[in-house]
Formats: C-alpha cells, structure tokens, sequence
C-alpha cells in the first residue's frame, strides 16, 4: 500500500523523504558503533602506555 502511494505520486517529495529517512535510520547503528569502538580503543591504548611506565 505504501509502495502504490509511494509511486502513484507526480512530484516523488514524499519518496525521497521516506529515502533520506531510511538512510538516516541506517546510519545511526554504524555511527554508535564507530563511537563505542573508538571509546574502546583509546581506552586499551591509555592503559598499555600507563602499563609501561
């Protein structure tokens, strides 16, 4: 149903919005991730410098 609305329309606004929305929901998981991991890494990093003094 949202498919047949999705293409029935002229102007394609409203397809290229739920687009850009599903882009924006996919990116949110790896952007997290990329953070935690990043946090995770400065972390191991700091501890094996202190580890050596």
């Amino acid at each position: 149903m949202c498919r047949a609305v999705l293409e029935s329309e002229e102007g394609q606004k409203t397809a290229k919005g739920i687009n850009n929305g599903i882009v924006y929901l996919m990116i949110i998981p790896y952007v997290l991730v990329g953070a935690v991991g990043y946090f995770v890494y400065r972390n191991k990093k700091k501890s094996k410098i202190s580890k050596e003094q």
